[in-house]
């Protein structure tokens, strides 16, 4: 049944041409049997053509069915063919340019028609000339169906209106939750990548450097060389761990609950990662001023990377001999940092608009980190040599 159904559907015109068939049919056995001559028979044989015509093609041709239409009762009219069953073409027309896909205007001039049709009906072809009261009852009842025919065609118009609005919105809306689904793709995209950058870089730079090291005392002391080595061990356990809940995170997306789950490094551990970076070679001054105390996750982990990514940058640009300060100045409103060294500083277009060919990717993490959460970041040579990346991040209410 839905076969058929769907069939209908496809061959609109097909189904109009057999109901045309079959008012044809009926309006030509009427002809036949009530006109009493010949000539009022062949009169009226145009119209019985038209009419049937203007059913079969009412869909494909709406408008110029519609002047076909008002040309056969001209026709009828200036004859005086009488009307027949194929004369309800004309209520099938005013409800098919009600209905269809045509200018306003023009549906309402199929109803200004219909409605005019009745009382031009009843005039020439009344029932009682001499019942004033009958002709009156005829026209109205010849109204009735002309209006309600437009009242049915224009509800469809609307409702159909109505839906292709809501299909056309329903896409709408699939299309902002596509794009946004795409925009939050590239956020998260662009957060692991900086998880990554700052996990990678700076376990890495202290991994070479406790290599290089070990490497340069083997033969002649043997015990750094083997505390070297147990620094790289530990280091590479802890950048794994860290890389384990990243990937963690990009298959289930949530943090994975292990032994090798590392939680998110928070101010606190400040002090651990100096210690760290001290270990691996390099001269850290650390201090802390104002009164210590909670902070939103975002920006203890923000602090966090900007200390970590700053000292990394100092071991790979400083060039020997280089130290850094790190300093953390809690204030009522926010977190000041301020990381400077005593190295070579880094090369103009490493800092100047977030990096270039590739370069520079620790600056533009930082960057986005410090946006993420309303602060301002400052990054580029001190005075005298070295390098100052200095950062405030407000704490939001």
């Amino acid at each position: 049944m839905q076969r058929l159904y769907d069939f209908l559907r496809r061959h609109p015109t097909g189904v109009d041409s057999f109901w045309a068939v079959l008012l044809f049919g009926m309006a030509m056995l009427q002809v036949a049997g009530s006109y009493n001559t010949t000539r009022e028979r062949l009169i009226a044989a145009p119209t019985v053509f038209a009419l049937c015509g203007v059913v079969s093609l009412r869909r494909r041709w709406t408008v110029p069915m519609l002047w076909l239409t008002v040309g056969t009762g001209v026709y009828q009219l200036a004859t005086g063919s009488q009307p027949n069953l194929a004369n309800l073409a004309m209520l099938v027309i005013v409800y098919t340019v009600a209905a269809g896909d045509v200018p306003r205007w023009i549906s309402r001039a199929a109803l200004g028609l219909g409605l005019l049709a009745s009382p031009v009906t009843g005039l020439r072809w009344g029932v009682d000339k001499n019942d004033v009261y009958a002709d009156v009852f005829f026209v109205l009842m010849l109204i009735v169906p002309f209006a309600l025919a437009w009242v049915l065609g224009d509800s469809l118009r609307t409702r159909r209106a109505y839906y292709a609005q809501l299909i056309e919105r329903n896409q709408r809306l699939e299309g902002e939750r596509a794009a946004q689904a795409k925009i939050a793709v590239a956020a998260e995209r662009a957060r692991i990548a900086r998880e990554l950058h700052d996990v990678v870089a700076h376990n890495v730079s202290v991994m070479v450097v406790q290599a290089d090291g070990a490497a340069y005392v083997m033969d002649v002391a043997p015990e750094q060389a083997k505390e070297a080595l147990q620094t790289i061990s530990g280091t590479g356990r802890q950048a794994l761990a860290e890389m384990r809940r990243l990937l963690g995170v990009l298959r289930t997306g949530e943090p994975q609950e292990s032994e090798d789950y590392v939680p998110q490094p928070d101010v606190e551990q400040i002090e651990v990662l100096v210690e760290q970076v001290r270990t691996a070679g390099l001269t850290v001054d650390f201090k802390v001023e104002g009164s210590p105390r909670p902070l939103p996750t975002g920006v203890e982990l923000t602090a966090y990377r900007i200390v970590q990514e700053a000292l990394t940058n100092t071991r790979k640009h400083g060039g020997p001999g280089a130290s850094a300060s790190v300093r953390l100045v809690y204030f009522d409103d926010g977190l000041g940092l301020l990381v400077e060294d005593t190295g070579r500083g880094a090369a103009h277009e490493l800092y100047e608009d977030g990096g270039a060919d590739g370069a520079g990717h620790g600056l533009i993490g930082m960057r986005e980190r410090v946006g993420m959460v309303g602060g301002t970041l400052d990054a580029g040579p001190r005075p005298g040599g070295g390098f100052r990346i200095s950062a405030l991040l407000p704490l939001k209410k």
